[in-house]
């Protein structure tokens, strides 16, 4: 268990240090000097290796890092969400395990939701057209 809490620590940091300026700022200036001590090493394969290794290491690892700390993030709002469909009286439930479902029943929900929102626009627009208000893409510029 503890394993668990120093990987998730060390991995929200390292995500967390990954998307910063600084960092970006340090590995820019890694490849500028690799670049420029180019011609003193006569941009031989040891020169070339070094780069090619240093950045294939830290990639594998960042993956690792990212996708743990994307999936802590996912779970928190997965579980955010549910919260919210639990709480609003009107909710769909099926959709609290909505990632659980098949591929075919998230098919049919996805054409419900996008029919709901064709009419729930259509609605709008009688709306509008009744209250004779102008859309603002119809106004002159």
């Amino acid at each position: 268990m503890k394993l668990r809490r120093v990987f998730n620590l060390v991995a929200k940091k390292a995500s967390y240090s990954a998307g910063t300026p600084w960092t970006f700022l340090g590995a820019l200036a890694i490849v500028v000097i690799w670049g420029a001590s180019g011609p003193i090493f006569k941009f031989n394969d040891t020169w070339q290796l070094v780069i090619n290794t240093g950045t294939t290491i830290i990639t594998f690892l960042m993956v690792f890092l990212i996708q743990h700390s994307q999936n802590a993030d996912t779970a928190a709002i997965q579980i955010k969400l549910d919260e919210l469909i639990r709480a609003t009286a009107e909710a769909n439930n099926e959709l609290l395990d909505l990632e659980e479902l098949d591929e075919e029943r998230l098919e049919e929900i996805r054409r419900e939701y996008e029919r709901m929102a064709r009419d729930a626009g259509d609605a709008l627009e009688r709306v509008r057209a009744s209250c004779h208000h102008p859309r603002p893409d119809d106004e002159a510029v």
